[in-house]
């Protein structure tokens, strides 16, 4: 099945050049099924890039899907067009008043600032608050799964001595995980940060479950049982050449920084790159829209805050 985005979006020609179907919005109203709505909180300054990213993930499964963007209000964008925001962005109190089968929240280069001191931190809160009731599953990447941890848990953020650059071998730590079915012993995921969050702090709250981790890279995956939270603290959205940009940026802006790891060949910036984790990113998103939205998710929206009332134990 295809995914249905909204039309003119810049993903669609993107995506078509990639034999993805996307589906318009007319032909979408003639099929006789429910779309699994996903709401992308995107947060990463360069939107349209994230915006292909998430797409061609999520158009790659046998599932219809309906994606809708949102982004704080409280914050204006240096990189993204006034007009494309406008024109396909809603903000975060106008998707509040309705309910999704899944919901993204993505990275954000902020994650070297306090939470609290980031603008949109009231308004992003507001909304994971949300989510808990109106959202039948949430998979926070990188930056938005620190945020979500600290948020929902308490769990702070810790330092790293250097920047976590390049591409990192992970296993799978709980075996009887269905969102890594199908993975390899290893599998590949890039990172690009300045701080983790510790495992000993994760493994002190019960109610979490580490899933997948590196021995690089730390902890990957978190599940959070009660309220089917994800959190992912790489990106295996990333393109083939993501990283590369990121370091010719830093380089052009005098920043010091490393060659990403196991990226390059021999790690040597003059050779191309080699995309060794396109499989596994494809299959993550694939066991998250199967396992945790598409086969438990209410063919009713209106009754994901019924079921989540049910879910939450008393206090």
């Amino acid at each position: 099945m295809p995914i249905k985005i909204p039309d003119h979006l810049p993903a669609v020609d993107v995506l078509h050049r990639e034999n993805i179907f996307v589906m318009p919005q007319n032909r979408a109203m003639t099929q006789d099924i429910r779309p699994l709505h996903i709401l992308l909180v995107n947060l990463m300054p360069k939107k349209i890039q994230t915006e292909v990213q998430f797409s061609r993930l999520l158009g790659n499964t046998a599932l219809q899907i309906e994606l809708e963007l949102a982004a704080p209000a409280s914050h204006q964008s240096a990189n993204t067009p006034a007009e494309h925001l406008q024109a396909f962005y809603q903000p975060f109190e106008a998707v509040m008043q309705r309910n999704y089968d899944g919901c993204i929240i993505t990275g954000a280069p902020v994650e070297q600032m306090p939470f609290e001191e980031v603008d949109y931190w009231p308004e992003l809160c507001r909304l994971m608050s949300w989510t808990e009731q109106h959202v039948h599953s949430t998979l926070h990447i990188c930056w938005g799964a620190q945020a979500g941890l600290y948020y929902h848990y308490g769990i702070q953020k810790a330092d790293l001595p250097r920047k976590l650059f390049g591409v990192f071998p992970h296993r799978v730590e709980y075996k009887n995980s269905i969102l890594f079915r199908g993975f390899d012993d290893t599998f590949y995921v890039p990172h690009s940060r300045h701080t983790t969050v510790l495992r000993e702090d994760i493994e002190a709250v019960p109610e979490l479950q580490v899933l997948s981790s590196s021995p690089e890279a730390g902890v990957y995956a978190v599940y959070a049982r009660r309220y089917k939270q994800i959190y992912v603290t790489g990106h295996s959205e990333y393109d083939a050449l993501t990283l590369e940009q990121e370091y010719q940026r830093d380089i052009a802006a005098g920043k010091p920084i490393d060659v990403p790891q196991h990226y390059y060949p021999g790690d040597d910036p003059t050779r191309p790159p080699v995309v060794s984790w396109r499989a596994h990113a494809n299959l993550l998103f694939c066991n998250w829209l199967n396992y945790f939205v598409y086969q438990t998710t209410p063919y009713d929206l209106a009754m994901i805050s019924e079921e989540e009332s049910r879910r939450r134990p008393a206090e």
